[in-house]
């Protein structure tokens, strides 16, 4: 379908989506083009009115019930595992209380400016997904990116709580079952009793380059010895192949834990954000109230002071260091789950008139107030850890799984009433996963409900049917990794499909689209236009500058400094798997480069009027109601607009 374009004396060949859509200027002809301008934009006639408050009737896009399920989405989706197991060892590894400051930087030239963009940029176009870079639809490619991300994360991520939910199922004896040797996964070298190994290792460096996955195992490695809970979770959890060609077979009890945790996703979602922002409260506030408790019996347990101490102690030489740097930026854009698109998702059911920019700092200040506070509560049952075994912190201190899965419940086995604490451990790290794990559905089936045409097949279905089809090839590509070798599936997705190459390249193209493509003092119109006066000027100031350069050097040390993917310091990915590892991060990145050179070639006229009509935005008919008469507006088709994302309820 070609779409009329007499305005830049040229035609431009687009989407199925854009066939009925009115190509107009956005504003008029003597206002000029430029995007850099501060234009009326399209909030001229909402800016008369003077009153914030003023409710627009939109579409019939649902929004939420009340502000609190959306702010409660976001902290669910937001603060997630990694502010237990990552933050609190980065911290202890660079520096202790030093690399707060490289933190708090990062938290405001990186992690609150594009954090809010995300939001506001959903809030703004009622729009998620790819429909939401209709603001630029020559960019469409960022939400194909996005959404493409979400996806990997959505089908990785939740193997994380299959584990924790195996660990929960066998948490309910005692001794439990990883404290002791004896079982048949256990081998002669089982041990319970290491501290005296543990003591004269820790006498020599530990040796270079162990995973996160096995270090808490170091100690014991000159020796032959194993950990009864290595054992535990490599001999019976994973199963554990020799390499990624030895695929072996499917653990029958893994797809059960899998297909329950793939069940309870589906039923938290199926029937949109009026029912998921209920089920929020509990799965946001639960983990908060375990890591209270799990805060004051670590303080009372002996040697905790000594672990916070360690975990707080400045090391002021490490501010020279460009590593600590690069892992504060790297910690933030994974923590505040930028680049993924659920953000636009979630901002998009909000109500116009939302002040999101007030949203944005609450759940800024949220999410690394958790993770700070995360830190006391880790590094007190590490510092118990490693006072009953007699060695130095170190020795025991991990991050991601090997924290959750090895670190921890060693600790937890030390204590008494061990079961108690082991159930209400893995039950935290279920729930803090789970909700991190839905909303990221959401957020994907949000972005396929609004890219699907209204009168296809697909288009047409209920949408406990499309979420049943997403769950349902989600759960079949994780079949992979419950398999001998699915240990080695799972790594790979974690260290390329949305590892932090993709997510600052994710970020950085956001921020220059919107500051540069669109305009930034447009956008903060808009901003004011929704919640009745402009943002600071930091904000515009980091969009158009200080984020792209953040995003683009840390972007480029991942790039320079690359290191090939490695299992336990010892399994090397042959060159297929790292092939396979680049497939997933480069099916996202090239998303929107590839876009950009589709749509310019399929476009007719001279590159200018390609530009031109391909950074005019696509606005939706809420924007209507605040646009200026004697201005005309290019605009999404009825149908397609006011189709509900969430309809079938």
């Amino acid at each position: 379908m070609f779409v009329s374009l007499s305005d830049y004396g040229g035609t431009c060949e687009d989407e199925s989506q854009e066939e009925a859509e009115v190509a107009r200027p956005l504003v008029s002809e003597t206002e000029g083009s430029s995007t850099e301008a501060a234009e009326p934009s399209v909030c001229v006639g909402l800016m008369k009115t003077g009153d914030p408050n003023t409710e627009l009737g939109h579409s019939e896009r649902q929004t939420w019930s009340r502000q609190m399920d959306f702010i409660m989405s976001c902290v669910g989706f937001a603060v997630g595992l990694g502010n237990v197991w990552r933050f609190p060892y980065l911290c202890f590894k660079n520096g202790g209380g030093v690399f707060l400051i490289p933190y708090v930087l990062m938290v405001f030239v990186g992690g609150v400016p594009v954090f809010f963009l995300e939001i506001a940029l959903g809030q703004f176009m009622k729009q998620g997904g790819v429909a939401t870079w209709n603001i630029a639809p020559l960019f469409k490619g960022l939400g194909m990116a996005s959404m493409v991300i979400v996806f990997f994360c959505n089908t990785y991520y939740i193997m994380v709580l299959v584990w924790g939910l195996y660990f929960l199922a066998h948490s309910f004896t005692s001794p439990l079952p990883w404290a002791t040797c004896g079982h048949e996964w256990n081998t002669v070298n089982c041990t319970t009793n290491f501290s005296r190994v543990c003591f004269n290792q820790s006498l020599s460096p530990s040796p270079p380059n162990v995973s996160s996955l096995n270090t808490s195992a170091s100690c014991l490695e000159h020796t032959g010895l194993r950990s009864s809970v290595m054992e535990f979770w490599e001999r019976k959890v994973l199963r554990l192949s020799g390499g990624l060609d030895e695929v072996g077979d499917i653990s029958g009890y893994m797809v059960l834990c899998l297909l329950a945790t793939w069940v309870i996703v589906y039923f938290c979602i199926w029937k949109g954000v009026k029912s998921a922002g209920k089920v929020v409260y509990f799965t946001a506030v639960f983990p908060y109230l375990v890591l209270v408790v799990l805060f004051f019996h670590g303080v009372s347990l002996p040697g905790a002071l000594n672990g916070i101490i360690y975990y707080l102690k400045p090391n002021w030489s490490k501010l020279s260091e460009a590593q600590v740097w690069i892992d504060a930026a790297t910690q933030i854009f994974f923590s505040y789950a930028i680049g993924l698109g659920a953000l636009t998702a979630l901002g998009s059911y909000n109500r116009f008139n939302n002040n999101c920019y007030q949203d944005a700092f609450i759940l800024a200040l949220i999410n690394s107030g958790t993770s700070f506070f995360a830190g006391f509560v880790v590094f007190s049952v590490l510092g118990f850890m490693a006072a009953e075994q007699g060695v130095d912190i170190s020795n025991v201190a991990e991050s991601g799984p090997g924290l959750a899965f090895i670190a921890y419940p060693k600790a937890v086995s030390l204590m008494p009433l061990a079961p108690l604490w082991a159930v209400l451990f893995f039950l935290m790290l279920l729930v803090l996963g789970l909700d991190s794990q839905f909303v990221g559905v959401e957020g994907f089936i949000t972005g396929i409900m609004d890219m699907l045409p209204p009168k296809s097949f697909l288009g047409s279905q209920r949408r406990e049917v499309i979420v049943a089809i997403c769950c349902f090839t989600c759960f079949t590509i994780d079949l992979s990794m419950v398999t001998q070798g699915g240990m080695y599936v799972f790594q790979l997705f974690d260290y390329y499909s949305a590892s932090g190459i993709t997510l600052l390249w994710q970020a950085f193209w956001e921020c220059v689209v919107v500051a540069w493509v669109y305009g930034a003092d447009r956008f903060m119109d808009n901003v004011a236009c929704m919640i009745g006066y402009r943002p600071l000027p930091y904000m515009k100031w980091c969009w158009s500058y200080v984020t792209p350069v953040v995003c683009m050097a840390v972007f480029l040390f991942h790039v320079v400094n690359y290191k090939r993917l490695v299992y336990n310091a010892v399994y090397v990915y042959p060159w297929w798997g790292e092939v396979l590892g680049w497939f997933l991060a480069l099916s996202s990145m090239l998303c929107i480069p590839l876009t950009v050179l589709y749509k310019l070639l399929h476009c007719k006229g001279t590159l200018m009027e390609r530009w031109q009509h391909l950074t005019t935005p696509i606005w939706g008919r809420h924007h209507l109601e605040f646009l200026p008469p004697e201005n005309e507006a290019r605009l999404l088709p009825k149908a397609e607009e006011n189709k509900t994302t969430l309809s079938g309820m």
